[in-house]
């Protein structure tokens, strides 16, 4: 697995997925922005030693509060809020629009660059609230994108009272999206060893990594400094004054919920209905949040195995214990020599193996396919484990990649120091990613190395955001989530001063739009009638 701190979110529907995509739902998100929590949950995903389910931080005590910015629009500011949105039809019953934003908002006569916005208008009911902006995370997923696959499938009655909308974030699909590697050479970014073992695979993961920054560099320009999610925040409270909302409404996923809540922490009196789902805990640094997510990709892994172990075509083992044993027995073996797949110059390497396996651990009905594209592993076949990764990557049929992982990696690495400065300090941390995790630990260290080399400083640092005076913000939380572990849920909504969690007990990665009746009636309830849930609400599968 080839990036940092990126998940995927869930849809409203099983749709499609994006183009060259799999199965699961349109859209993604990403996650390990963080550190600080204790790894390794027990089985349910809830803390042994943690916050209680009403919340309470966990993250480092070292993060300093997220400062509000001032209330009044600054005049160097005033020409971008004054701005009109140019609506035009587009996309299969979509409207699209562009706006500028500075670059740069510490030098805003710097210069701009143009975002693009989507939007599907209310269907029309009692009463219109205005606009509901959506994010699906990443950071690097299209909102734009996901709008347009996944509007039909939302509730009807949020879809009558707002206008749906989608902002790709600066850097991010059509909104000056950054670049770095294309074709072939991403082909090889994703296959390179991230478990290396001897200094020979130690150097070809540098070379790699330096070559996935120099690209970005290379092909960005002046944009790639400023793809912070502080700068994206700022541009959603600019889009918010566009669309004629005094206060903006807003559901996040995944990363987008680390969007969501900046922009409370920066605007608190501006926040409106506001829902975080797979939420994220802005108080760790880097270092600690890959950890304790390889330990929520363990989490799911267990869950997998258990399920796995009571099927007849469980091809790992009978047990849980031999099914995980059978799993790590494959990636030695990848390791040593890559499988055969049916795409032509393409072997399945281990690393995209353990990307395969972490693809489907985002949501349950992945899991059969999982459990077959193992089958034709053990068989000598990697192509259906190749097939998963190339999901996870949404690499399209051709070849092409869109650019998911520059704008991960890159806003990422703007986000936080990187948690390690060089291998020896990656090297000496993966003991204690593995007791983290044992399948994926030692991957998610190495894979945490990429920011070393990346060519900007990084402008965040860790923080906790109380949003003091804001509206009630609903976070919800799954207990068994793999990418966002339910920790998290648990610190930012002890974090918020408004902060309501709504628990989910169950598998996969966020909860709204998956069909569960508790949760999408509680969000629906506080997004239609402001009704937030009761303190230590909770729904099961």
């Amino acid at each position: 697995m080839r990036a940092i701190r990126r998940t995927r979110t869930g849809a409203p529907v099983p749709s499609r997925r994006r183009a060259g995509g799999g199965a699961v739902a349109a859209a993604l998100a990403a996650a390990l922005l963080l550190a600080g929590c204790s790894s390794g949950s027990p089985a349910d995903g809830t803390s042994a030693s943690g916050p209680s389910a009403d919340g309470g931080a966990t993250g480092s005590s070292s993060a300093t509060p997220l400062q509000p910015l001032p209330p009044q629009v600054p005049t160097s500011l005033s020409a971008y809020y004054g701005q009109k949105l140019d609506w035009k039809a587009c996309d299969s019953g979509f409207e699209c629009a562009g706006f500028k934003v500075p670059l740069d908002y510490g030098r805003p006569e710097a210069g701009d660059i143009t975002l693009a916005v989507a939007r599907k208008t209310a269907t029309g009911g009692t009463r219109h609230l205005g606009s509901l902006l959506l994010n699906p995370g990443g950071p690097g997923g299209s909102a734009v994108e996901y709008l347009e696959g996944v509007a039909a499938g939302y509730d009807p009655g949020v879809r009558a009272a707002y206008d749906l909308v989608g902002l790709d974030p600066r850097g991010v699909g059509r909104s000056a999206p950054v670049g770095c590697l294309t074709g072939p050479r991403m082909d090889a970014f994703t296959a390179t060893d991230i478990t290396p073992d001897n200094q020979a695979e130690t150097d070809a993961l540098v070379a790699a990594d330096k070559e996935f920054a120099a690209a970005c560099k290379d092909r960005s320009g002046a944009v790639l400094a400023h793809v912070s999610t502080v700068e994206a925040a700022r541009d959603m409270d600019v889009l918010r004054a566009l669309l004629g909302d005094d206060k903006l409404h807003y559901l996040g996923k995944s990363y987008g919920t680390y969007l969501g809540a900046t922009y409370a922490g920066l605007f608190p009196s501006r926040v409106g209905r506001m829902v975080l789902d797979g939420a994220m805990d802005p108080s760790l640094d880097a270092r600690a949040g890959n950890r304790t997510q390889a330990g929520g990709f363990e989490t799911a892994w267990t869950a997998f195995a258990k399920d796995c172990a009571g099927r007849d075509d469980c091809p790992l083992g009978r047990t849980p214990q031999q099914v995980g044993r059978g799993l790590t027995d494959l990636f030695a073996k990848l390791d040593a020599k890559p499988l055969p797949t049916t795409d032509a110059g393409r072997p399945l390497t281990e690393a995209q193996a353990t990307t395969g396996v972490i693809e489907a651990m985002y949501a349950e009905f992945l899991w059969p396919q999982l459990r077959t594209a193992l089958h034709s592993a053990e068989a000598g076949d990697g192509t259906a484990l190749l097939q998963l990764s190339d999901d996870y990557y949404e690499r399209a049929a051709d070849g092409s990649y869109p650019n998911l992982m520059a704008a991960n990696t890159a806003v990422n690495c703007l986000d936080l120091p990187a948690p390690f400065a060089n291998p020896a300090e990656a090297a000496a941390a993966v003991g204690d990613f593995e007791q983290a995790s044992p399948h994926f630990g030692r991957d998610m260290a190495w894979m945490a190395l990429a920011c070393a080399y990346w060519p900007e400083r990084p402008t965040g640092a860790p923080h906790t955001v109380r949003a003091a005076g804001a509206a009630p913000i609903v976070v919800v939380g799954t207990t068994r989530d793999p990418a966002t572990p339910y920790a998290w849920a648990q610190s930012l909504a002890g974090q918020l001063e408004s902060g309501r969690l709504l628990t989910y007990n169950g598998d996969g990665h966020t909860a709204y739009g998956r069909r569960n009746a508790c949760v999408d009636g509680a969000v629906n309830r506080y997004l239609l009638g402001g009704d937030a849930p009761a303190k230590g609400a909770s729904c099961a599968k």
